[in-house]
């Protein structure tokens, strides 16, 4: 039994005419007589009266050229997916980002990727780096947006690019009249960090020596959830604290609440990048998601050393 024998009966059926069901069907009355006497012998059964005058489906023929269009209707939906995968770019594609990368890419990213894959809507998931590299590993996220490094079995990885940090701070704090920080400056009590299992509170230790031992002393250092409610904390005078770059000027604060600085060079940075199974089938719509976050904005940092009011 094929799918040409079946579009045979059912064109049949339709016509009840064999010239005209084999006309419909490019192929000769001869050739379309033989492909349906196949199909009967297969079965054991006839589906077709035939008379000079006349081609009638049987009381059985009847439910088996029924069950013939569905089956033809199923393989042309299997056509048109398989039609569609051929453009990587015309599916939802599910990514993933850390949480102080996210909130401030994403408004970037989306129109800059809608003018170039517009058929390519995101599911969108904030959330820490070891929870994005489970549900990548698990097939829940097509691609995962986080800081390097990030190594895992299976795994491609892309830099997309260098986000350096800046140091914010009240506007009357007495920072603001130097032109840049040094990081060895960042070893107060009420400096300001993300709570454990952000990664960025990690680099921010890293590039501050002073203030991890601080941290690791367990002195008083304050921990928030995010960057927002950081920023709101040294608005309102409580401390300083360290930002990336695309978090600098998302924000609603009138001119003269806070103050943003760049460290003294060597200044730190993270590494954006983007990661994906080797396996995934869409690499043209990872490719493309690529491009775009590359273009945006929060990807630009402007050179180092210039002062940065918020």
């Amino acid at each position: 039994m094929t799918l040409t024998e079946l579009r045979y009966i059912v064109t049949l059926a339709q016509e009840q005419h064999f010239g005209r069901a084999a006309e419909r069907c490019h192929v000769s009355q001869p050739t379309l007589s033989v492909g349906v006497k196949k199909l009967e012998d297969e079965l054991g059964i006839l589906i077709f009266e035939r008379s000079k005058s006349a081609v009638r489906l049987t009381p059985t023929g009847e439910a088996i050229v029924a069950q013939a269009q569905k089956v033809l209707e199923q393989a042309q939906g299997i056509r048109e997916l398989a039609q569609a995968g051929k453009n990587q770019l015309t599916a939802p594609l599910k990514i993933g980002a850390i949480y102080t990368v996210g909130p401030y890419l994403f408004p970037h990213l989306i129109p800059q990727l809608h003018r170039v894959a517009p058929d390519m809507p995101l599911y969108i998931e904030e959330n820490f780096t070891h929870i994005l590299r489970d549900k990548l590993r698990t097939g829940e996220l097509d691609a995962v947006i986080l800081a390097l490094p990030f190594n895992e079995a299976d795994v491609l990885t892309k830099p997309l690019y260098d986000e350096p940090f800046y140091v914010l701070m009240p506007a009357s704090h007495s920072w603001t009249s130097k032109p840049a920080i040094e990081s060895e400056l960042l070893n107060d009590k009420s400096l300001l960090l993300l709570g454990e299992g952000h990664c960025f509170r990690d680099q921010v230790l890293e590039a501050c020596p002073t203030a991890r031992r601080v941290d690791e002393a367990k002195h008083t250092t304050i921990e928030s959830s995010s960057l927002e409610t950081i920023r709101h904390m040294v608005a309102s005078g409580l401390g300083v604290s360290v930002l990336p770059f695309s978090a600098v000027d998302s924000h609603h604060y009138a001119p003269g609440v806070i103050e943003v600085r760049p460290f003294v060079a060597p200044v730190p940075y993270r590494t954006v990048a983007i990661a994906w199974r080797a396996s995934f089938p869409r690499p043209k719509a990872i490719e493309i998601l690529a491009d775009s976050i590359r273009l945006c904005s929060v990807a630009k940092p402007p050179a180092q050393g210039k002062q940065h009011s918020a």
